[in-house]
């Protein structure tokens, strides 16, 4: 079952094959990897059977496999997905890291607002890093905001969070946001629009279009975020974004323009200008 499913995936032009195919059985028998190696000799029921090639019909069409598996890890927690929110990904730990150094009193009441909530992995991660800091996460989609609430359960943070609906495309939309904040962050859509459907297929097929398409330049987002953020930081209040590769130099410009003080962008594990940082 392993060998015809990398098989599978392999032909589909998905690479680390034999991995996936692990995740994708153990999902389909219910089974960890290490029960697995220990009843490796044991007949699959026919149902196990059933559930992989269903498993493996849908990764072969390129559906983002923590979409499959329902969940995926960031900063060593498990947080639940669904195609309603981006999947987490290791760059965006950058922006974690580099608020820890900014923030560096985990006790302090930190307040914190998560523009385009999304899973609520960075929130959610942030509110575990500061045990007692309160957040608030906005988000356009009310699916996204039931995963975000889900994980908020899930991880025993539902009563230090608050989600909004809220569309920053609309005029004042900061305005029920009941700031000022000491920590805002953001990992805004910063895809050109054009450029989406050349994204690789579990992106531009699987992924919400609305968290993805920065409009004609990619930057359309961190506007209207610079635009509203005067309103909403509170004095000596950081800002953190994540920023597209080639994108820091401008989104700096952009809240410079603002009236923001800006700092030296963070790179990612890859060399890449990640998040940009400014402050009140």
């Amino acid at each position: 079952m392993l060998r015809d499913t990398a098989t599978a995936l392999s032909a589909a032009g998905i690479d680390n094959v034999r991995f996936e195919a692990r995740l994708l059985l153990g999902r389909a028998a219910g089974l960890s990897v290490e029960q697995m190696v220990a009843r490796g000799a044991e007949a699959a029921p026919e149902t196990v059977v059933t559930r992989l090639r269903a498993l493996t019909a849908r990764r072969v069409r390129r559906e983002p496999m923590a979409y499959i598996l329902g969940e995926r890890e960031f900063w060593g927690l498990p947080f639940g997905v669904s195609p309603a929110v981006l999947v987490p990904r290791p760059d965006s730990e950058t922006l974690i890291e580099a608020a820890l150094v900014l923030m560096s009193q985990r006790e302090r009441p930190w307040r914190l607002l998560d523009l385009g909530v999304g899973s609520g992995c960075l929130l959610l991660t942030l509110l575990r890093e500061y045990p007692n800091a309160t957040g608030i996460g906005l988000d356009v989609s009310d699916a996204a905001l039931g995963v975000a609430e889900s994980n908020a359960l899930a991880l025993g943070l539902a009563g230090r969070t608050r989600l909004l609906r809220g569309d920053w495309r609309q005029p004042g939309w900061e305005r029920p946001l009941s700031g000022p904040f000491d920590l805002i962050v953001s990992n805004p859509p910063y895809v050109e629009a054009s450029a989406i459907d050349r994204l690789m297929p579990e992106v531009a097929r699987f992924e919400p279009r609305e968290a993805l398409d920065g409009g004609p330049d990619g930057l359309a987002a961190y506007r209207r975020i610079a635009a509203a953020v005067a309103a909403l930081l509170a004095p000596g209040g950081h800002l953190l974004v994540e920023a597209g590769e080639g994108q820091a130099i401008e989104i700096s410009r952009i809240f410079e323009a603002a009236g923001l003080a800006v700092g030296a962008p963070r790179k990612d594990l890859a060399g890449i200008d990640r998040v940009v940082h400014a402050q009140q």
